[in-house]
């Protein structure tokens, strides 16, 4: 702006309500490209460590870094633990297979029905099933319900 409109900086600065300490600022902070790669290292090999744990190995191997950089540079490089989804429990004993249905009264299966009338009260049944027989083509279903 200041070429093209031949003013001078202070002038353009004022116009444009900028400070000159900011337009004259340059930046001190040294490269920190050794040092991410060494968090992304140490993150790779030792996944489970957040990034205090990363930061004490850093000062370990003498690198002279903040707690707060540290951090920053951890979430900068998307590095953060993820919450762990709580993993199902496996059965002592595993289910059998399914067994094949011969005659009737062989094979049972329970369900629980749940229903809410118009009343606002709710019903819970306990519906017990035998097997499903084939007669002539028909179906035959054994049906009991306890409440």
């Amino acid at each position: 702006m200041c070429r093209d409109w031949m003013i001078s900086i202070r002038r353009a600065c004022g116009a444009l309500n900028f400070d000159r300490s900011t337009y004259h600022y340059t930046s001190r902070r040294a490269d920190q490209a050794g040092l991410e790669r060494r968090i992304r290292e140490i993150c790779e090999t030792r996944v489970r460590y957040g990034y205090r744990r990363v930061h004490v190995l850093l000062e370990r191997e003498g690198w002279a870094t903040n707690i707060k950089r540290t951090y920053r540079i951890y979430r900068d490089l998307g590095l953060q633990l993820r919450n762990k989804t709580p993993k199902r429990r496996v059965k002592a004993k595993l289910r059998e297979d399914r067994q094949v249905a011969i005659g009737p009264n062989d094979v049972w299966a329970m369900d629980f029905v749940h229903d809410q009338l118009a009343t606002g009260k709710k019903q819970r049944v306990l519906a017990t099933n035998a097997l499903r027989l084939r007669c002539g083509g028909r179906h035959l279903l054994t049906l009991r319900a306890g409440a």
